[in-house]
């Protein structure tokens, strides 16, 4: 009863504090960020861009109390763990809520390079976050239909294009890319629209994943293999989170060497588009079978 009595002020408490901090640290990144556009030097850029993503750790210390505010988070992390935050990485993870950005934020902040989000392109409207991830240099994708193309054939490629410049920046600041390989949040109406033959997960999209591989496989020094999972799959984790009631989370690591067979010219190169595409359908598998195993032991 006491415990139901609560969520109310959990529930502010929780969402204040991370309004409050996103605000204020968004802020300071976009006045970082401002002689990046005022003063086109790159030297200077890189400077900026450095102080801006120290900001951004604080940020990312700041959600990971985000957790601990008004209930105590048990953390389940299973595989590799040696991780340093001047190499450059890139995260291969699952998508069930936003949340899991704040749990790659709890991961990346102690002992990783400050992660960069491949995001959708409407995302730049939104107050202070879009303008804030600009500045970071996140890519934002803007996907077109097959009739757009059609329509205007020079759209074909424009987020690819998008991506490969993006992705040269990132050559200068040690950093984490991630990518959401299904492209979307898990929903059970998403899995049956799809046909996933996944049970845990949608169907991975490749192609973002291989072409960050073709612009900066010579650079990363590991892919991670990450799977997030959490107890209940049936409330969403954000309302567990603002109502007190998630109590554990649990994540497993799986350090990839990026080996030459995975960097290769996805649109122009079918052999490896294929060869690609099997790859990762094979760590998708995997993927499902460590959830499975994860939520056994949850049951259990």
């Amino acid at each position: 009863m006491l415990t139901t009595l609560l969520i109310p002020f959990r529930f502010i408490i929780t969402l204040t504090f991370a309004l409050s901090a996103t605000a204020i640290i968004g802020v300071l990144v976009i006045l970082v960020g401002l002689p990046k556009l005022l003063l086109p030097i790159p030297s200077v850029q890189r400077m900026f861009s450095t102080w801006a993503n120290a900001l951004f750790r604080v940020w990312g210390y700041a959600m990971s109390l985000v957790f601990r505010l008004t209930q105590p988070i048990r953390w389940h992390i299973e595989g590799d763990s040696e991780l340093h935050r001047d190499r450059w990485y890139m995260i291969m993870a699952n998508h069930r809520s936003w949340i899991d950005i704040l749990v790659l934020m709890h991961l990346s902040c102690r002992n990783m390079p400050m992660p960069r989000f491949f995001l959708k392109h409407q995302l730049i409207w939104v107050p202070i976050v879009g303008l804030g991830c600009w500045t970071l240099d996140m890519p934002f994708m803007k996907r077109y239909s097959r009739d757009a193309i059609a329509k205007n054939p020079s759209l074909q490629g424009k987020d690819i294009e998008t991506t490969r410049r993006k992705c040269q920046k990132f050559r200068h600041i040690p950093t984490t890319v991630i990518n959401f390989c299904e492209g979307t949040r898990f929903t059970p109406e998403k899995h049956a629209q799809r046909a996933s033959p996944f049970t845990h997960l949608l169907p991975p999209k490749a192609g973002g994943t291989a072409f960050a591989l073709q612009m900066m496989g010579d650079q990363f020094d590991a892919i991670l293999d990450i799977t997030i999972v959490y107890p209940d799959d049936k409330t969403s984790p954000v309302w567990q989170l603002l109502s007190g009631r998630l109590r554990d989370i649990y994540v497993d690591v799986e350090t990839l060497p990026v080996t030459q067979d995975l960097i290769g010219d996805y649109l122009a190169d079918a052999t490896f588009k294929e060869h690609f595409q099997q790859w990762i359908n094979q760590r998708w598998l995997r993927k499902d079978e460590i959830i499975t195993r994860i939520r056994k032991k949850i049951a259990n």
